[in-house]
């Protein structure tokens, strides 16, 4: 069977360009080896911790709502009833990229897909093996969990972000390894269903990719919380038994400590699922496990095409690989492709408080040579923060002093992940300082301290 287009792959970045391709009318087929379409993102990554997250919130408010003249008298987490409703939203979902599959016209295929080079794809599945040709292939493959050597899940003590979704039970007890994105919002969610949350970091600070002031916010707010932290430790031994996990930490001090506890969570990063996929029968050119591509996601095998997290050089988030996607199909159907701009790329991290961020950190600023100047504004001046009852945190804008140019704006606080939209349209328009501080925020709302933190680059904040 020939296509225009076979993306191999059905995560975010897979369906989305497979949708885009049936869009600009390109036979498109997509192969996906698991029965259900979109990926770790959908099933097991963004979208079920998510869901979890939020049901943390809903459950703190329920614990604590005193201030809200609220009186309510034993509340009861029903577990299995939460991880219900995440399943719930998962289903819903992925039934709907079936729809949008048939909507648009693109053919699912049920199997493994294997490069053979030339454009041809071996598919091996339930209906035995068959092999696909397409003038163009995207491999959109994704990612799995790192497992720290000589470890291995086992879904009950030692788990990765996949099985810890499927316990249903909370743990008393939580140790997690890695204080990315991964380790610090399951450390969140389960420090606020009732678990006592112990994290070890590598390197000497929290989410460590973020600005330096963040770091320090999100340790004092997780403090505050009654979570525990170590940071620029090396754990030396991991022991299971029958009552849980034991842990020999190094201390940053040198000294060395035992951590007990019912679970271990390893959240270490992630690995590109490159292995076995063919690339060998192509030209395309490997680093470390990850696809080299030019701007426009291609590879040195003319035709193929990759995307999302097994690309080097982008992070390995599901936006990055939806808009990869997009850039990769324009240039198929040759569409207007405009290629990723790394410095306008938004992370976010949905702990309590939230995170948000883009651009350049204020040492990235200063160590790549600017004259920066620094706008701050703490979400303890923000009228619907108070309303919220949630005024910890801050906004901090990074912009070059003689033009005004924004570098990149950080957010710790509520709901950041949603307000680092504005600055990441402003920056992708090149607004400037001075058009920010220009443009009319609505009162009350969160992202007034967006607005404020803009005029706090040149000190004319006004609830500060």
């Amino acid at each position: 069977m020939s296509y225009d287009l076979i993306v191999i792959g059905s995560g975010p970045g897979g369906y989305s360009a497979a949708i885009r391709a049936g869009q600009y009318g390109l036979k498109t087929a997509l192969v996906e080896k698991s029965p259900l379409l979109g990926g770790t993102c959908l099933h097991v990554g963004c979208v079920p911790t998510k869901a979890l997250l939020h049901t943390a919130e809903v459950w703190e408010y329920f614990l604590h709502p005193e201030a809200q003249g609220i009186h309510c008298q034993d509340p009861r987490l029903d577990y299995l009833k939460v991880l219900d409703r995440k399943n719930k939203i998962v289903s819903s979902h992925a039934k709907g990229i079936e729809f949008l599959m048939k909507k648009h016209k693109v053919e699912v295929v049920r199997g493994r897909g294997r490069l053979l080079g030339g454009g041809r794809v071996e598919v091996s599945g339930e209906a035995g093996v068959r092999t696909l040709e397409a003038r163009n292939v995207i491999l959109a493959t994704g990612s799995e969990a790192r497992m720290l050597p000589g470890l291995t899940p086992d879904e009950k003590t030692i788990v990765t972000n996949v099985e810890i979704l499927s316990r249903t039970e909370v743990p008393r007890s939580l140790l997690v390894i890695g204080a990315g994105a991964v380790g610090v919002e399951f450390g969140s969610i389960f420090k606020r269903f009732g678990s006592q949350v112990t994290i070890f970091e590598m390197l000497p600070r929290l989410v460590p990719v973020e600005d330096e002031e963040v770091s320090k916010e999100l340790e004092r707010q997780f403090k505050k919380q009654g979570m525990a932290m170590e940071t620029g430790v090396k754990v030396l031994e991991v022991r299971q038994g029958a009552a849980g996990v034991s842990l020999d930490v190094q201390l940053a001090s040198g000294k060395t400590q035992q951590f007990d506890g019912e679970m271990l969570l390893v959240a270490v990063g992630r690995k590109p699922t490159t292995e076995d996929c063919g690339l060998e029968n192509t030209r395309a050119v490997l680093d470390r496990g990850f696809v080299a591509v030019d701007p426009f996601q291609q590879t040195a095998e003319p035709g193929l095409y990759a995307i999302g997290d097994i690309v080097a050089g982008t992070p390995q988030l599901a936006h990055v690989a939806t808009m990869e996607g997009m850039v990769a199909v324009a240039r198929i159907a040759g569409k207007p492709a405009t290629p990723i701009n790394k410095t306008r790329i938004p992370g976010c991290t949905y702990t309590e408080p939230g995170i948000g961020s883009v651009g350049l950190t204020e040492k990235q600023a200063r160590d790549q040579g600017h004259d920066v100047k620094i706008g701050k504004f703490p979400f303890a001046g923000n009228s619907k923060a108070s309303i919220l009852g949630n005024h910890g945190g801050f906004v901090k804008v990074v912009a070059d002093a003689k033009y005004g140019e924004i570098l990149g704006v950080h957010i710790i606080g509520p709901h950041a992940y949603e307000l680092i939209g504005e600055a990441v349209a402003a920056m992708e328009a090149e607004a400037t300082v001075e058009t920010m501080m220009s443009t009319i925020h609505a009162h009350p709302t969160l992202y007034e301290a967006v607005g404020e933190a803009f005029n706090s680059v040149y000190g004319l904040a006004i609830n500060a």
